[in-house]
């Protein structure tokens, strides 16, 4: 069966090269790529790469490269056709019938494409005859130079009604393809179809392979009903799906791992003028949510940087709330907020690339606009007012789709309402170091370097109760004082397990528990070394024990993994989901906290005891709390050995 390339183009747009190769091979995000294991070969060191802004594969052990029809090809040994009709499967396309009526609508859509460039060439030509001289005054008076009209193909529609239409019927195009284009207004009140496009300064809207598709019109007269004119909807256009400059975008967003969104066409290209050419823009309308998933396959928070007036604030306001249902790791949004009056085009002529990087390098997060559009709305003085407040970003961040994203902001939020009211924030457990307010990204660099070159040099007794001499050798060696040295507590068992099997996880906590005391020798060593490799890309878990096995583990990680008490823990798998499997962290992390915390008040009471100069009813009491407390430690740790505590009160780890 033969392709179009049109409907090909489609299911490369629906399906991102990463989402096909994510399904066979485990993919870390590094930088503006995705990488992992070979799968063509067996490799310890990642040396696969796939990008989806240029829609490839590349593995550098093997030499072999792509686009996701060719991953599929090469991983599973099927045809170019079969390829072809599982990712239009997964694209949610139906498969093109070879009918008559087919190769029809695929010759129409052809002929609109080539009628649609012939009136692209005819507007730039009339731009630079006699009668543009008024559009070209206008561009000039714009400060858009001859290089970018010509980059752009800028173009001029002049006044008459019929100008584009003789213009067209000359080369051969046929009045009904013309009226499909969009170029001609028709209808039974119209005897004769005439000009959409009059007395305007054209701009062509290209698709993402740079092929005209549509216009948008600027009028030069003052009495125009519309400022601006697009296109109509249109077999090939549909503006909700299309940015202006997409196709030169792509390149440039790729290369700097950035891409802006401005509101208009003139501001895109003032901003390519200064060298900013990672710049697209919507078409006159709303930020929609299929122009917020083009942005994030080039980057992963663009920013939106919108006029400085009331109506900019909105439009960056009405794409925040079409943004937040559809956020994640790896999509956000920030935003460049220009001076009051001021819009990007005026920003780009009065200060140059480097006043516009100037305003876009201190782009606010998503997060941090969420918090000052909703506290702009009302003062915070009365407890009404506050209350209201907190109720509005509550609502506003239950509508975040992704449940663990979800969580962060409500914890991010809940922080800064303690410290904005003076208030303790709720307790919870302590955050991974996921960061919503830079893009989604797990923060890495500097602070993990100090945390790593700080780790204490742990030797073998460190975490066992270190009692007082004065309570005597014989007392102190009891039972009542001490647990046995060799037993590991399941919820320290569960919170390694939890770790090896979730590398993802392990490389969001690391900072977390290295300065966490397991109380077992060898599982504080184990820690060290978890934490050090969490500075290394581990594709899934086998990997990772595989490194610990190497690093001298192997009995030590096989103990916990076969562990009665927790074996069977559904957290406890390679296959649990990484929320659950955090929940479950979490969860043994509170149990912990809560021995280690009994185990101090042992500790302490021990102390008193230790004080010679205790009267002896002194001495009973502190003694029977003693009792108590270590018969708390006791009770505890009996239920974690049966599994009820870690299980909780849903019987789910």
């Amino acid at each position: 069966m033969k392709f179009s390339p049109g409907f090909l183009d489609e299911i490369r747009a629906r399906v991102p090269v990463s989402e096909v190769v994510g399904l066979r091979v485990k993919l870390k995000k590094q930088g503006r790529e995705w990488r992992g294991l070979s799968p063509f070969g067996a490799e310890r060191t990642p040396s696969f790469y796939v990008n989806d802004q240029k829609g490839f594969f590349h593995d550098f052990s093997s030499g072999k490269h792509g686009d996701a029809f060719g991953f599929l090809m090469e991983t599973e040994g099927i045809s170019f056709p079969e390829a072809v009709e599982r990712l239009a499967a997964m694209a949610g396309l139906a498969l093109p019938v070879e009918t008559p009526a087919a190769r029809e609508q695929e010759q129409a859509r052809a002929g609109l494409l080539d009628v649609l460039e012939w009136a692209a060439q005819w507007f730039e030509q009339q731009l630079q005859a006699r009668e543009g001289a008024k559009a070209r005054g206008y561009l000039a008076d714009r400060g858009l130079r001859p290089d970018m009209q010509v980059k752009f193909r800028l173009g001029y529609a002049p006044p008459e009604r019929f100008g584009l239409r003789e213009a067209l019927a000359q080369r051969g195009a046929r009045l009904e393809t013309m009226i499909e284009a969009g170029l001609l207004i028709h209808g039974d009140d119209i005897p004769v179809p005439y000009d959409r496009f009059r007395d305007r300064v054209m701009f062509p809207i290209c698709d993402r392979a740079g092929k005209v598709i549509a216009f948008g019109g600027r009028a030069l007269s003052a009495d125009a009903q519309a400022k601006y004119l697009n296109s109509p909807e249109t077999p090939l256009f549909h503006k909700g799906d299309v940015l202006f400059n997409h196709h030169n975008a792509r390149k440039a967003a790729h290369d700097t791992g950035a891409l802006i969104a401005v509101e208009g066409y003139v501001d895109a290209i003032s901003l390519a003028a200064v060298g900013i050419a990672h710049v697209v823009a919507p078409l006159g309308t709303a930020l929609g949510a299929s122009q917020l998933e083009l942005m994030w396959k080039m980057a992963e928070a663009p920013i939106l940087c919108f006029d400085g007036d009331k109506a900019g604030r909105k439009a960056a306001h009405r794409a925040l709330d079409v943004a937040l249902p559809l956020l994640g790791p790896g999509r956000s949004l920030r935003f460049a907020m220009l001076p009051e009056g001021q819009d990007p085009d005026d920003l780009a002529r009065a200060t140059g690339q480097a006043g516009v990087m100037k305003v876009l390098d201190a782009a606010l997060p998503l997060v941090d606009v969420l918090w000052q559009r909703e506290a702009d709305l009302h003062p915070l003085g009365l407890p009404e007012e506050r209350a209201a407040f907190e109720r509005r970003l509550r609502e506003a961040t239950r509508t975040i789709a992704d449940e663990v994203l979800r969580r962060h902001y409500q914890m991010h939020f809940e922080e800064r309402l303690g410290r904005l009211f003076g208030t303790p924030p709720l307790k919870g457990p302590a955050p991974s170091r996921y960061d919503p307010s830079r893009g989604g990204q797990f923060q890495r660099g500097a602070t993990r370097a100090r945390m790593v070159q700080s780790l204490p040099q742990r030797a073998g007794h460190i975490g066992e109760m270190a009692l007082a001499p004065v309570i005597g050798a014989g007392l102190a060696q009891s039972a009542l004082f001490r647990p046995a040295p060799s037993r590991i507590p399941p919820r320290v068992e569960l919170l390694l397990l939890i770790l090896m099997r979730q590398p993802a996880l392990l490389e969001a906590r690391a900072e977390q528990i290295a300065g966490l005391d397991l109380g077992h020798a060898d599982c504080n060593r184990l820690r060290d070394a978890m934490v050090l490799m969490s500075t290394h890309y581990f594709p899934d878990h086998t990997a990772l024990e595989a490194a610990l096995d190497d690093a001298g583990f192997a009995t030590l990680r096989q103990k916990i993994a076969t562990s009665a008490a927790i074996s069977t823990h559904s957290s406890a798998s390679p296959d649990c989901p990484l929320p659950e499997a955090e929940r479950a962290f979490d969860q043994a992390l509170a149990l912990h906290g809560k021995s280690h915390a009994l185990h101090q008040q042992l500790r302490d009471i021990e102390s008193v005891l230790g004080d010679p100069a205790l009267r002896p009813e002194e001495f009973d009491a502190h003694f029977e709390r003693l009792c108590q407390t270590r018969e708390l430690i006791m009770s505890m740790d009996g239920m974690e050995t049966s599994g009820d505590e870690l299980r909780g009160p849903s019987g789910r780890a």
